[in-house]
């Protein structure tokens, strides 16, 4: 109760009443809550865990099948944070990189593929989470939660010199560039895919048979696209952090 007080008092002050569309709110005290973000979440995690437990159910010395598909993904997954981050420290990060990855790549492909429109709701509509900038700025914010997690871990307090290098007025600029860089992939990520979904839409309505078809698997790659884009800047944001922000040459 004292969480949903704070939550409360936050919501007394909003940023904007600037609203696209109708939406399903769910009404928790005095703070409202996007009711169809949810339910489309709950899918997308129901999704992983159902391929989690068929993948690693029955576990196979030679692997076939889900169990196959579930050590590529990991696998892949794998290597993207041991590029990004590097050999020594990658380990603990694989996780959350994962998480984000394959959250965002379901999210992405369920816009794509599921007609989420047909199913009516008392208000608003449904669609990807990651269509909605709620869930892209969340993202956005447990990635800058991440780096400085990495950065204070491996560092101290320490972390904080490069803020002042090579000359402190830096100071303010480098502060507002570790809170820009995740919030403009999450701006990234929101706008390709409401606009896909938006474009698929107006095609279905127009010419409702044949040439959705390439718009949809166009959109399909360029989903998948976004969320390799998103996981491999956490990870090289993460990779700059364990490396004292001075990751440019690393990754170089």
């Amino acid at each position: 109760m004292a969480m949903l007080d704070v939550l409360n008092t936050f919501n007394r002050f909003p940023l904007a009443k600037l609203e696209v569309g109708q939406q399903l709110y769910w009404q928790l005290g005095n703070l409202k809550v996007h009711g169809q973000v949810f339910l489309t979440s709950w899918f997308v995690i129901a999704v992983l865990v159902v391929v989690s437990i068929l993948g690693t159910s029955k576990i196979q010395r030679i692997p076939s099948g889900m169990q196959n598909f579930m050590e590529y993904a990991l696998e892949f997954i794998r290597d993207l944070a041991k590029n990004q981050i590097g050999e020594k420290e990658y380990r603990p990060w694989v996780p959350f990189i994962g998480t984000l990855f394959l959250f965002i790549f379901v999210s992405n492909w369920s816009g794509a593929l599921i007609p989420w429109k047909l199913i009516k709701l008392p208000s608003g509509e449904l669609g990807a989470p990651t269509a909605d900038i709620n869930t892209t700025v969340a993202f956005a914010l447990l990635t800058s939660l991440a780096y400085f997690y990495a950065g204070l871990s491996k560092s101290g307090l320490g972390y904080f010199a490069h803020y002042v290098e090579p000359v402190p007025f830096m100071l303010p600029f480098k502060i507002i560039e570790d809170f820009t860089k995740p919030l403009s992939l999450s701006f990234r990520l929101f706008g390709n895919i409401l606009a896909d979904e938006l474009v698929v839409g107006v095609l279905v309505l127009l010419v409702p048979l044949f040439v959705p078809l390439p718009v949809m698997v166009l959109g399909l790659f360029t989903s998948a696209i976004q969320a390799l884009i998103f996981a491999t800047l956490a990870a090289a944001y993460i990779g700059e952090a364990l490396e004292g922000g001075h990751g440019e040459e690393h990754h170089d």
